[in-house]
């Protein structure tokens, strides 16, 4: 039972990150396309909404399946501060990559392999960054994203129904202040699944600058769960990490980007 269990979860998790770099990296295209190749900062504010609500559907569709985590970061976070079982980081965090993967693909069959050409909506340092300020960026803005995960979906003070609407808005914000700055990742797997497809289809990955979108927002998401815990003191309302985890024994952990 427990391993169908898992196996139901981790479908979940592979089809909310693909759902999520589909609808939000496909913005991007969307976005450069009607653009004429440009993209301004009102480009930006439509395409942090797009991420959005992306997000906020699935926390609210797979949220009671898995937690929808869709995030890297957010699983890991959760592992450190004991409400997520470490058994279980390995496997979500390798169907999350598959799905970002997947999602990737999807926006190749949306808009044809010239969206390989357009980037596929990848993340990227903008020029005059440097790798110091854009580990910084990505930790902040995950920091918002994650500081929200705990205050509306993990502490059981928080009002119940609205964590997927409220996270979503914290995606947004965050990707409006750092996207100049990083492209606004926040998430490792949203950064690695165009950076895969577009090494397959010929474009110009940046390999070299996945370390920025692992380290930023791991370190911005674990920082947040901490400093939320030390400061609201919500309790561990999660399962501990010797037990097996379920949807039911814990307030959801949700995330994103």
């Amino acid at each position: 039972m427990e391993h169908a269990q898992l196996g139901k979860r981790l479908v979940a998790e592979a089809i909310g990150t693909a759902m999520l770099v589909l609808f939000g990296t496909g913005s991007v295209i969307a976005a450069l396309t009607v653009g004429g190749g440009t993209l301004d900062y009102a480009g930006l504010g439509f395409i942090s909404l797009a991420f959005a609500i992306v997000v906020a559907l699935m926390i609210y569709g797979f949220g009671p399946v898995s937690g929808a985590h869709i995030n890297p970061a957010v699983t890991i976070a959760l592992a450190i501060t004991r409400r997520f079982p470490w058994r279980e980081v390995g496997p979500y965090v390798a169907v999350q990559l598959v799905g970002a993967a997947v999602g990737s693909l999807l926006v190749v069959v949306v808009f044809g392999t010239g969206a390989a050409d357009q980037g596929l909506g990848m993340t990227s340092i903008a020029e005059g960054v440097s790798t110091g300020q854009a580990v910084v960026a990505e930790a902040l803005g995950t920091f918002l994203l994650m500081f929200t995960i705990m205050a509306v979906a993990v502490d059981s003070r928080a009002p119940l129904g609205w964590a997927g609407f409220l996270i979503g808005l914290a995606v947004l914000g965050a990707i409006l202040l750092i996207g100049p700055q990083t492209g606004g990742s926040l998430n490792p797997a949203r950064t690695f699944g165009p950076d895969l497809v577009s090494s397959i289809f010929g474009g110009n990955t940046q390999w070299a600058d996945l370390i920025v979108y692992v380290v930023g927002p791991v370190a911005g998401a674990t920082v947040a769960a901490f400093l939320y815990d030390y400061v609201a003191e919500p309790g561990k309302v999660a399962v501990a990490v010797d037990e097996t985890y379920t949807p039911t024994n814990e307030r959801l952990t949700k995330d994103g980007a």
